[in-house]
């Protein structure tokens, strides 16, 4: 397909030449008299391969018609800006340096030497094609590092909850809790991936805890509470070893602290607990108290909510319980816990 060059300036004669010069070396040209006319063009028929713009214009110059196109390719959520280059008959260092710094590709002098003109012309449109073909190559290559990240972490949370005959799915609903709270909360999709990661993840130094410990189905003694509760210590430590994400250790330690202290392993308290982790420790605990244990069926919804409400300003963030309360009295049916 033949790449497609609007030409925009006020000199007749300069669009008949460039359109000549481009339709010659089978490129597709639009020609345009002014900055108004680009803007309302492109609103109507989209964007081009290149714009070749000269500055030197009446009502909107080229400066000002590149900075309005810039805004208007923002707002409408454009993935590329539109290449530019400027034509102008202006060498200063100033204009140079005021078109360079607005982002244009190239200056091309005019009057226009053909070879010259469809040379940068070419060039250009070459090096942003190879540059957009990278990109997405290494879009579609981290995505799918992504997903297989993803599907570790996935592999891990079920291999962890396993381990306890009493808490089947409790890190996904631990981490679909944890995702909805930070939604209502305003996270961003990338902050609402990283903390449902963190969720599947929290209870990972359980891996080092003993089968028999966790299945107890009697009052664990004072050497195995210790050896449950430093699985917080050790899942940090199993997860600060992955250096592209450095703050995913933070749930695994951090969500049996209490906001009003008296937790462990740091018996930190307040907003000195990392917001992640204190959106986890509400999620784990609401996920604790609507599903089944060894000693207990699931516990009746208005009991979860009290327990809950109790427990805020002393176990819990009272912001994010809030929510967590919000999200419970949403549920009218009670489908909000462990099937």
């Amino acid at each position: 397909m033949a790449d497609w060059i609007i030409v925009v300036d006020d000199d007749v004669t300069n669009l008949k030449m460039a359109g000549h010069i481009l339709s010659n070396a089978n490129m597709r040209v639009t020609a345009l008299k002014s900055g108004q006319a680009l803007l309302d063009y492109v609103a109507g028929n989209g964007t081009p391969d290149l714009i070749l713009l000269d500055i030197m214009m009446p009502e909107m110059d080229g400066f000002q018609t590149m900075e309005a196109l810039r805004k208007w390719e923002e707002e409408e959520g454009f993935e590329y800006k539109t290449p530019v280059i400027y034509l102008t008959a202006d060498e200063s260092e100033e204009t140079e340096t005021k078109g360079l710094s607005l982002g244009a590709m190239d200056f091309i002098k005019k009057p226009f030497v053909p070879d010259v003109l469809t040379l940068r012309v070419r060039h250009t449109t070459e090096l942003i094609r190879l540059q957009r073909g990278l990109e997405n190559e290494v879009k579609t290559k981290t995505e799918e590092n992504k997903k297989l990240f993803m599907h570790v972490v996935q592999s891990l949370a079920d291999a962890i909850d396993a381990k306890d005959t009493y808490t089947n799915g409790h890190s996904g609903r631990v981490a679909l809790y944890s995702r909805e709270i930070a939604r209502r909360m305003g996270y961003s999709p990338e902050q609402l991936e990283k903390i449902y990661m963190m969720g599947l993840l929290h209870d990972v130094g359980k891996i080092g805890v003993p089968d028999a410990v966790i299945n107890k189905p009697a009052k664990l003694n004072e050497d195995e509470f210790d050896k449950i509760k430093n699985h917080p210590v050790m899942g940090a430590r199993i997860l600060k070893n992955i250096r592209e994400m450095p703050t995913l250790a933070n749930g695994a330690r951090w969500h049996h602290e209490r906001y009003g202290g008296g937790g462990y392993p740091d018996s930190l308290s307040g907003t000195d607990i990392p917001e992640e982790a204190r959106i986890i420790a509400v999620a784990d605990a609401y996920d604790a108290m609507s599903s089944r244990r060894s000693y207990r069926d699931v516990l009746p919804q208005e009991k979860v909510r009290s327990e809950i409400l109790n427990g805020k300003g002393e176990q819990f963030d009272p912001a994010i319980a809030d929510i967590m309360l919000a999200m419970i009295d949403e549920d009218t049916d009670y489908t909000m816990r462990e099937e």
